[in-house]
């Protein structure tokens, strides 16, 4: 499992070496002994894609219709194994990586990914035929090298910053890993080992979890609900090493947020938090970009040492903005950010945490001035003595959304231009602390 984890988690950019007639003979025998003795690990590393050669003349030396591969390729035997249940034809998949694995040494991006789809199309067909899960591995390390050579063929020959064409491609082939996993027949037995009898369905989250990332990437998170009922039906997303079930729990959290389900977001976000390796440092701030927000708007102030420990800066003046009731902090710090927020998707969600510090400004106003009436004076000099100008029936309006918030206990009076404050508890903790 160690090995199949070094190769899912290699860079996608590197020098490579190209491979010999020889070297690709040996790697086509290596491949029919580790399919022969069904050796998970094996298969999943014969099949991982090398890294694409970033030589600056490769994609202009070898692109469009003046690249060619090599006449020996295509008059190599193809690969055919013998097994208990009869023969399987694993021809195509040697072919495509051949060609996938050239390409990407002459730095052909796209010949790369035209290569790599044709054997992502062949191992599923492939894995629906043959019993068992000892080909989930193998299946995970192509589903992610189709993702990573989708969006890295998008961003070296995309038309524009929107052009996800073969990302949607990649999509496309990953939903049928899905469906060739979920829908296994089999019964799943937790930490049971690979093997020909095992269910494939050990192998769903994880596609899901790349399938999550696809999907947010591509702005399509309507097609997420799609993967959540089938996985939580079955109970699937409980099952499985730790890492898949937090980085389910962190995609699910994100959908939650978007869709102002703030207490589930929280519950989500916080497991993935919590259960996140001790040295993943970058996952667990990855975490916090999204967990705070949540945090913040249901009332939980962080602390500044949990902000400068992750290098969370962009938080500080946000939360020590809300803390004091200083609008003029909030706002800068929200303003100062603004593009950061709005590219991770929680500018909208900060900015309805305006509602808190406008709250507690009113608080300041209350325990400097010692009384339950405060004339609505005070507040509009306030307002303006941080550089917000209002008038009164910009004030009055504030106020009355507070208060039918329960953020504040009282009452207008609009003759006296006067807020009148409940003796007990006039700024409850209970309502700003869901």
């Amino acid at each position: 499992r160690f090995l199949i984890k070094v190769l899912l988690h290699s860079p996608v950019l590197s020098l490579v070496t190209m491979l010999t007639p020889t070297d690709r003979r040996k790697h086509r025998e290596s491949l029919r002994r580790a399919l022969k003795s069904n050796s998970p690990e094996d298969v999943a590393s014969l099949l991982a894609l090398p890294s694409v050669s970033h030589n600056s003349n490769s994609n202009t030396n070898n692109a469009g219709d003046n690249f060619q591969y090599p006449n020996d390729m295509s008059n190599e035997p193809g690969l055919v194994v013998e097994y208990d249940t009869g023969t399987v034809d694993f021809s195509n998949i040697v072919k495509s990586w051949n060609m996938a694995e050239y390409a990407a040494s002459m730095g052909n991006i796209s010949k790369c990914y035209d290569a790599q789809s044709s054997l992502h199309s062949s191992i599923n067909k492939v894995f629906g035929s043959i019993p068992g899960n000892w080909l989930v591995p193998a299946l995970h390390v192509v589903c992610v090298n189709s993702h990573r050579m989708a969006v890295l063929a998008d961003e070296r020959l995309g038309k524009g910053n929107n052009d996800h064409t073969r990302l949607q491609n990649a999509v496309t082939l990953l939903q049928e890993s899905f469906s060739k996993t979920v829908n296994d027949r089999k019964e799943l037995k937790p930490n049971a080992p690979l093997s020909k009898d095992g269910s494939k369905k050990v192998g769903v989250l994880f596609i899901v979890n790349q399938l999550f990332s696809m999907y947010f990437r591509l702005n399509t998170l309507r097609l997420c609900r799609n993967l959540l009922r089938p996985v939580e039906d079955r109970n699937l997303h409980q099952h499985g090493i730790m890492g898949d079930k937090v980085t389910y729990r962190y995609y699910v959290g994100r959908l939650s947020m978007f869709e102002d389900q703030y207490e589930a977001a929280e519950t989500h976000l916080e497991y993935a938090l919590l259960h996140c390796h001790k040295d993943a440092v970058a996952n667990k701030k990855r975490t916090l970009n999204y967990l705070l927000p949540v945090k913040i708007y249901r009332g939980r102030l962080p602390t500044r040492r949990l902000l400068e420990k992750y290098s969370l800066h962009e938080f500080i003046p946000i939360v020590e903005g809300i803390r004091t009731g200083d609008l003029r902090t909030f706002h800068d710090g929200l303003m100062k950010n603004q593009e950061l927020f709005i590219r991770r998707g929680t500018y909208l969600l900060l900015e309805k945490c305006k509602t808190v510090c406008y709250r507690n400004l009113f608080k300041r106003v209350f325990l400097v001035m010692g009384r339950s009436q405060l004339p609505l004076d005070k507040i509009v000099k306030s307002f303006k003595w941080l550089g917000y100008p209002m008038d009164y029936d910009e004030v009055e309006c504030i106020l009355a959304n507070l208060i039918y918030n329960r953020f504040v206990r009282g009452y207008i009076s609009h003759e006296k231009r006067t807020l009148v404050l409940s003796k007990q508890d006039p700024f409850p903790v209970s309502a700003v602390i869901k």
